[in-house]
C-alpha cells in the first residue's frame, strides 16, 4: 500500500519503514503539498523517529502478550466458580498488585472432600513471577488432591512441605491455613484447622467479641521435619471467621502498619453482616487506611453461618 499512501499525500512523500527486531512493523509517511523536497536534516529526524516509533510499538506488543499471559495464569492459580458450600455463606475478595504483568503469590481455594465435608485453604507464597507460580499451583492441587486421599489437615501440610522441599531452588517460602468444614444439620459447623506461619483466622461473635480461631504454626518451605497440630472449633449461628492473607494486615501508610489489632477493631463492626458485607467492609478499611496503591497481594476469605431470622 506504500504508492497509494504517497498519492494520497501529494508532493514530497518519503516513506519509512518501521523496523523492529528485523521485522517491518508499519511505515511513517511524511507527505509535504509542494514539490519542495525535504532537507537533509529533516529526513534524518524522520529516521530516526522511525526507529523510536518502532521500538515503542513493539514493546507495547510484548508487554501486551506479557499481561495476558500472566492474566491468564493468574486465573488458572485460582479455582474455576465462586466457592459454595451448603447451608455456609462464603466471600472471596482477591485483589493483585502491580499492573497485571507479574503473577501474584496469594491464593485461596474452597472444594469438597468428599460428602458434607469441605475443605478450604488460603495461602501466600514468597515473591512474585513463575517461581511463585509454580509453588502456588502445586500447593494449591496437592491440597485437594491429599485432602481426598483421607489425610487430615496436619499430614496434608507436612506432605506438601516436602514437595516444597523437593523443588530446591525453585522452592518458595510459604505461610498458609488449612481447614475442614464440617457444616451440621442444626445450621453450625464444625471445624479443624492448621495455620502454618499465616496471619491467624480471626472469629467474630454475634455479640461483637472478636478472638483468634487459631495458634501460629511453622510455615512451610523451610524445616523438613514439622510437627504441625489441628485445632478444632464449633461455628455457632451468626458467626463469622474471617481469613486473610498479609497483604491485608501489613498494609501501610507510611510508618504505621494496620496489623493485626487494627483487622480485629475493623472486625469488631461488622456484627450481624453478611459474609460479602464483612469482606468489602475489611477490603474497604484497609484502602481508606493507605492512599497509595497496594504492594502487595491481597486475599480475604469470610465464612458465616447464617441465623435462622436470615431467611424469615
Amino acid at each position: 500500500p506504500w504508492p497509494e499512501t504517497s498519492l494520497a499525500v501529494g508532493g514530497e512523500t518519503v516513506v519509512l519503514p518501521l523496523l523492529a527486531r528485523n521485522r517491518v512493523i508499519g511505515m511513517l509517511t511524511l507527505g509535504k503539498p509542494s514539490e519542495e523536497h525535504f532537507r537533509q536534516e529533516i529526513l534524518e529526524l524522520a529516521e530516526d523517529l522511525s526507529r523510536r516509533a518502532a521500538l515503542a510499538l513493539d514493546n507495547a506488543r510484548l508487554y501486551s502478550e506479557r499481561t495476558a499471559i500472566s492474566r491468564s495464569l493468574q486465573r488458572s492459580l485460582l479455582p474455576p466458580g465462586s466457592p459454595t458450600i451448603p447451608g455456609i455463606e462464603v466471600e472471596v475478595i482477591y485483589r493483585a498488585a502491580g499492573e497485571g504483568n507479574e503473577v501474584g503469590g496469594d491464593f485461596y481455594d474452597v472444594f469438597p472432600i468428599r460428602p458434607g465435608v469441605y475443605g478450604f485453604a488460603i495461602g501466600d507464597v514468597c515473591g512474585t513471577g513463575p517461581e511463585a507460580a509454580a509453588v502456588t499451583g502445586l500447593a494449591r492441587h496437592a491440597l485437594r488432591l491429599l485432602a481426598r486421599e483421607g489425610l487430615g489437615g496436619p499430614a496434608v501440610l507436612e506432605r506438601l512441605n516436602a514437595a516444597i522441599l523437593d523443588e530446591g531452588d525453585r522452592s518458595r517460602f510459604l505461610t498458609l491455613l488449612y481447614g475442614e468444614l464440617h457444616p451440621q444439620p442444626d445450621g453450625g459447623a464444625h471445624m479443624k484447622v492448621v495455620c502454618a506461619g499465616h496471619p491467624l483466622p480471626l472469629r467474630l461473635r454475634p455479640n461483637g467479641e472478636v478472638t483468634p480461631a487459631a495458634d501460629p504454626q511453622p510455615l512451610l518451605g523451610v524445616l523438613e521435619d514439622l510437627d504441625l497440630y489441628e485445632q478444632t472449633l464449633t461455628l455457632d449461628p451468626g458467626d463469622v471467621l474471617l481469613c486473610v492473607t498479609d497483604g491485608i494486615t501489613e498494609r501501610r501508610e507510611g510508618t504505621r502498619m494496620l496489623g493485626d489489632d487494627g483487622l480485629t477493631e475493623v472486625l469488631t463492626t461488622c456484627t450481624g453482616l453478611t459474609a460479602g458485607a464483612v469482606a468489602s467492609r475489611v477490603l474497604r478499611a484497609v484502602e481508606r487506611f493507605a492512599a497509595e496503591p497496594a504492594s502487595d497481594d491481597m486475599a480475604i476469605l469470610a465464612f458465616r453461618i447464617p441465623q435462622q431470622r436470615d431467611g424469615d
